[in-house]
């Protein structure tokens, strides 16, 4: 488990909290995604998604199915994932499928207009990796991420008053949420079949 604290200087919770959920910004962002998916919302605090990374060559791409919770609080937002299962997204040739045991950010308000950052993750590669070199990547890649997201943030608001539709944040109001986007929990029960895919799945496949 990796845990991280940082303050970011003239950005705020509100701004964090947007970085953190837009889907549209991660491509401007996140330099490793190859394909971010929303899957839909299970309520108007939890949704499910799809997520792939690219890795550094030996080590096989991940990817993941998560469940993402929220809350906002006012003075403290919280932004949680896990790894579920979901019937349309199984492991596929290519990916070994990761689990997120838990990776979450805490942002909280702090003086002069700035945002304190708490972030924690505790991840399961999967694979065949040594410990070592999980260790190794997992403490270069979570201090980098952090970087990234404070890079991102300074951006956002200029990024996102240019989007044809500024005001569109399902994640703070839920009645953007369409029917059409939700899912059900019958589609993220574990199936014995997804499980023995992802045991079997290894770098050297």
């Amino acid at each position: 488990m990796v845990k991280l604290q940082a303050v970011f200087q003239n950005i705020t919770p509100e701004t964090m909290f947007d970085v953190l959920h837009d889907p549209e910004y991660r491509k401007e962002w996140d330099e490793h995604m190859i394909v971010s998916i929303d899957i839909g919302y299970l309520n108007p605090n939890n949704d499910v998604g799809y997520y792939a990374l690219s890795c550094p060559p030996p080590v096989k791409n991940r990817d993941f199915v998560l469940q993402r919770s929220w809350l906002d609080l006012g003075t403290e937002k919280y932004i949680f994932n896990h790894s579920v299962e979901h019937k349309s997204y199984p492991s596929k040739k290519g990916f070994v499928r990761g689990i997120s045991i838990l990776t979450g950010f805490l942002l909280r308000r702090q003086e002069n207009n700035s945002c304190l950052l708490g972030y924690v993750t505790q991840t399961d590669p999967r694979g065949k990796l040594p410990s070592w070199l999980v260790n190794k990547i997992t403490q270069k890649f979570a201090p980098k991420i952090v970087k990234q997201l404070f890079k991102a943030a300074q951006g956002y608001e200029v990024w996102k008053m240019n989007q044809s539709n500024p005001m569109f944040k399902p994640w703070i109001y839920p009645e953007q949420i369409m029917l059409s986007q939700r899912v059900s929990l019958e589609d993220c029960v574990n199936s014995a079949s997804s499980v023995t895919t992802v045991g079997i799945t290894t770098d050297s496949d």
